[in-house]
């Protein structure tokens, strides 16, 4: 008689918040698959569910107990992870059911917890996982985490006491990890942190071996290395610290993409003091106009916060005149949420919510003004297109080199029926709107 296997068991994953908390979730899976355990797509067939948390806002907290009681309620065995994980008791009080509850980056308790609640049986013939690791993102992009934890206080901010202060990757730990995502059919490399500019501080930018030679634990010198593998390589969550400046000199080579996507928050003075932000505006804008002098097409991508506790009509306004006097390309903008523990919650004059709601309409209003007319002069022009899309009816969609995935804006093709995921395609842009484009791939 053939010797009959043991099922392996399943384990589902629900993964909420920003792109470093899916690079966790990522890393949760692939240390499960390394042990045997399989992928389940939904709640029915899973012998348990981890759900992922986002803490940082009220709203995105209450979304993490409704996506914990939809899996208890269709599952019943949660494991719970994440940055809402520092609350425990919060999240015992509403599913007191759940199997476990972990904090974030604690890969090794969330494997823990699961081997308890679904044991897997060893077995020699477990399928290997991919060497690039399991992925929760399409095969063609992917997200590149290089450290953990944050050194600013913010004062709306608690990510340093949810993730730390930050602790940088080596960098030959994350070339390898780089090179295998390419070798594994990667196009777009996203690099991510709390504070990615800041890499290395904590390591003192010290050199480690690598093919060969030695690369720096400096933003700088991992992005010129990371441009010699082939892919796009798109930096997000960048300070604007003095060495950006050097970026810049890495997107006029070609080595990494024309985008930077900077933090910036507000523009007055007077807020961005009780923010505990860097206050000089006027320099910022000067380097804008430095920058652009040197890689002419670069995107500016950058989010804002309305509505902070002070904030006057007057410093508003201000913000809205250096945002006219920045013309950012990629603009998001969110009305100010206290966030529990954060040090801004003790700071006088609220702004009311009908105030915060009227300032946002306002400043997306001419946010979307200046990128319907940035878009608008492209019209005609030809820009390199990763597809995203094919909709079977010769239709595809993608993203331009100045579009990060979710969160920017989209590039839709016709007669696009020899196209496939993945490709990077020049495209001719014969239309725009307030943030899409439209056109052909040619040739």
């Amino acid at each position: 008689m053939p010797t009959v296997l043991p099922s392996p068991p399943k384990v589902g994953m629900v993964s909420l918040g920003c792109p470093k908390a899916l690079v966790d979730s990522e890393r949760i899976l692939t240390a499960l698959r390394a042990d045997g355990y399989r992928l389940s797509p939904d709640y029915a067939g899973a012998d348990v569910v981890i759900v992922n948390t986002c803490g940082f806002l009220d709203s995105a907290k209450a979304e993490s107990l409704e996506a914990i009681g939809e899996a208890v309620a269709a599952n019943g065995r949660v494991i719970v992870t994440g940055c809402m994980g520092h609350d425990a008791d919060a999240i015992r009080r509403v599913h007191p059911s759940v199997l476990a509850v972990t904090g974030p980056q604690q890969y090794e308790a969330v494997v823990g917890a699961v081997r308890a609640a679904a044991p897997a049986a060893a077995s020699p013939y477990t399928d290997l996982i991919p060497e690039a690791g399991l992925k929760l993102t399409p095969r063609h992009y992917s997200y590149l985490k290089i450290a953990e934890g944050c050194d600013h206080r913010c004062s709306f901010c608690i990510i340093p006491s949810l993730r730390g202060d930050l602790v940088s990757r080596p960098p030959h730990a994350i070339l390898r990890e780089a090179e295998k995502l390419v070798q594994a059919g990667t196009k777009e490399v996203l690099v991510i942190a709390q504070d990615t500019s800041a890499y290395g501080v904590d390591l003192r930018h010290a050199a480690y071996p690598w093919k060969g030679g030695e690369v720096r634990a400096h933003i700088v010198d991992l992005a010129r290395e990371l441009g010699k593998l082939g892919a796009w390589v798109r930096l997000h969550y960048i300070y604007p610290y003095p060495h950006v400046d050097k970026l810049i000199d890495l997107m006029a080579e070609g080595l990494i993409l024309p985008y930077l996507d900077i933090p910036f928050q507000h523009a007055s003075p007077a807020v961005l003091r009780a923010m505990r932000r860097p206050a000089n505006d006027a320099k910022v804008l000067a380097r804008i106009r430095a920058w652009r002098a040197k890689v002419p097409d670069i995107a500016l991508r950058s989010t804002f916060v309305v509505g902070f506790p002070g904030e006057t009509e007057d410093d508003f306004q201000y913000l809205l005149d250096w945002l006219e006097e920045a013309q950012l390309d990629r603009v998001g903008a969110f009305p100010y949420e206290a966030v529990q523990g954060a040090a801004a919650n003790a700071l006088a004059h609220p702004v009311p919510d009908a105030v915060k709601a009227e300032r946002h309409a306002r400043f997306m209003a001419v946010a979307q003004r200046i990128s319907a007319a940035k878009l608008a002069r492209r019209v005609g022009g030809t820009v390199e297109v990763i597809i995203d899309a094919v909709d079977g009816e010769g239709g595809a969609s993608g993203r331009t080199r100045y579009d990060a995935p979710e969160i920017d804006g989209e590039a839709h093709l016709r007669d696009a029926a020899h196209l496939s995921v993945g490709d990077r395609v020049p495209m001719l842009i014969e239309d725009a709107d307030d943030y899409d484009v439209f056109g052909i791939a040619v040739a």
